[in-house]
């Protein structure tokens, strides 16, 4: 193995890696948060008040916490830091992670007003969480997957939430119109009020510079103590550029997760392999496993993530469960199975090309998924005597 081994990133993929290496690896992890490793899928169950922070710890592995990488010295291998200090290695990971879109609004400037939040760190969540309160007016710019657990959680907590989507329905990227339908419908009974093919055009701030208002394109205002930010992430790439690697819309890696430059690897939301950048907690643990078994020269490959989104928006009185795979929208000559159940608020949905599952939605009750979403990651041909229908029984008939 090789001897040296520096990761920059303390999150999700840069953690997993060192676990992989081992305690015998000589592994330096930065660490810009000052907080353990932390599993980020669950900060809204730490702002909904479900877990505390020291529930979605991952497990510890030694990290050089609240050091900020700041330019990579390619021809001496060293990775310079914030902190005046330098660090030598023979092969550097870059695990950077992403950051939060800001949305061009009028009144956002360099900085943020009070009371604007981005939803992305436990940091982020803390802040949140001290600002939030029964009746709080809180608005959610942003209708995807982050900004409807935002959303939920800040309901929870008793707040006032609108929920403001630019697109046509929620999580236009995971679900189908009718799935979408359901979810808004379970928000709603939470009492948040969503609002599709709303288009925010800027922030109203009041005399101290606190936000006031969310203005939308028809000059409409609604008035808000807080704002969450939930534009999507874009990957952090900016060492890689600084540092003459190439760069697309993530690091481009190839099927070892190197980069251009052979001792450096990238992995998780910032790489971008074939041509895809993943942005899920799925393909960046398994980037990092992959990679553990390329510095250990185990000879393995990385050629990409089937991954699955799972979302819960579970609530004392109304639980509620959402699966989602693959792209839902058939093609002509598609095969679509499709069961509904408004009374129980449940649905599912599977599409099949030729003898491939290629998507699928599931609300409500998930008693199938698991086997649903083996035979799609696994690439697996169905059955030639299995009914198209038995898909949606408990078992996903597999």
């Amino acid at each position: 193995m090789t001897s040296e081994i520096v990761v920059i990133g303390g999150g999700t993929a840069g953690a997993r890696l060192a676990r992989q290496l081992g305690a015998d690896a000589r592994v330096t992890v930065l660490g810009e948060e000052t907080h353990a490793p932390y599993n980020r899928v669950l900060l809204a169950e730490v702002l909904a008040g479900r877990y505390g922070p020291e529930v979605i710890a991952l497990p510890e592995v030694p990290v050089r916490r609240g050091v900020r990488a700041t330019a990579v010295d390619r021809d001496r291998r060293l990775v310079h830091c914030a902190d005046g200090t330098s660090v030598a290695y023979d092969r550097l990971v870059l695990a950077t992670g992403s950051n939060p879109v800001l949305p061009p609004l009028r009144g956002l400037g360099p900085g943020l007003p009070d009371g604007v939040h981005p939803f992305r760190t436990l940091d982020d969540c803390a802040a949140l969480s001290a600002a939030v309160g029964p009746g709080t007016r809180a608005v959610v710019v942003g209708g995807g997957l982050l900004g409807v657990s935002a959303a939920r959680a800040l309901a929870t907590r008793g707040a006032k939430v609108l929920l403001a989507q630019q697109g046509e329905h929620l999580m236009e990227r995971q679900l189908d119109t009718s799935a979408s339908a359901l979810l808004r419908a379970h928000l709603e009974f939470l009492g948040v009020e969503v609002h599709t093919e709303c288009r925010v055009r800027g922030l109203r701030t009041t005399a101290d510079g606190a936000v006031g208002a969310v203005v939308l394109a028809d000059g409409f205002a609604l008035d808000a103590e807080i704002v969450v930010l939930a534009c999507g992430v874009r990957p952090r790439v900016g060492l890689a550029v600084d540092a003459g690697l190439e760069v697309r819309r993530g690091i481009v890696v190839d099927d070892e997760l190197r980069t251009s430059d052979p001792y450096i690897h990238a992995i998780g939301d910032c790489a971008e392999h074939d041509g895809v950048v993943h942005g899920l907690a799925g393909p960046a643990l398994e980037q990092a496993d992959v990679l553990a078994s390329v510095l250990r020269a185990e000879g393995a490959r990385y050629t990409g993530t089937r991954a699955l989104t799972r979302l819960t928006l579970a609530s004392a009185t109304s639980p509620f469960d959402l699966a989602a795979f693959g792209d839902p929208t058939p093609r002509p000559g598609d095969d679509v199975v499709q069961l509904a159940d408004a009374t129980r608020g449940a649905y599912r949905k599977v599409v099949v090309r030729g003898d491939r599952l290629v998507g699928g939605v599931l609300l409500g009750d998930l008693a199938s998924v698991g086997a649903l979403a083996r035979a799609w990651e696994g690439d697996e041909a169905l059955p030639d005597s299995l009914p198209l229908l038995h898909l949606l029984t408990d078992d996903g008939g597999l």
